[in-house]
């Protein structure tokens, strides 16, 4: 599969939202159980590190972004990843070229620590992540419930080696 990295724009909301609700029916991505708006997703996520795939007809494959962890001061270089893929465009390499710019993009904006929250059968997800620098910190046991059932979350972290 071709494709090519860029910039989110707003008119990619609607693509962006079909995607994450793809990934809460998959079952193995968020804790969440309905898509927002855009107002929300928007808010919630930084405006620095937005980050879209796209195949040859611009179709948006995937997004990747970051949020703050906290407002205060000595955290401001601390951020959470969230990456997300349409069914379609698992296994072309997509998840792992959307991680390793928002990676380089963090670390332009002065983000010295990244970290994720991976549910343990998204192996994917963990993979790529473990590639790119990323290490286990801890593991949340029965962190949150989904569906009725208790989930627990991995941990990871990955500490920049030129920022901070």
């Amino acid at each position: 599969m071709t494709f090519k990295l860029r910039t989110m724009r707003d008119q990619d909301g609607p693509e962006v939202l079909a995607i994450y609700g793809e990934g809460i029916a998959g079952g193995n991505a968020t804790y969440d159980r309905n898509v927002p708006s855009w107002e929300s997703w928007d808010t919630k996520f930084l405006q620095c590190c937005r980050l879209v795939a796209e195949d040859e007809n611009q179709k948006v494959l995937g997004w990747a972004a970051i949020q703050s962890v906290s407002k205060r001061e000595c955290f401001s270089g601390v951020a959470e990843v969230s990456i997300y893929l349409s069914f379609a465009a698992h296994g072309f390499g997509i998840g792992r070229a959307l991680l390793s710019e928002l990676i380089k993009a963090s670390e332009e904006n002065g983000y010295w620590t990244l970290q994720s929250g991976i549910f343990p059968e998204n192996e994917a997800s963990l993979a790529i992540h473990f590639k790119l620098g990323f290490r286990e910190v801890g593991r949340r046991e029965k962190f949150g419930q989904m569906n009725g059932v208790w989930r627990d979350v991995v941990i990871l972290e990955r500490r920049s080696t030129i920022v901070g």
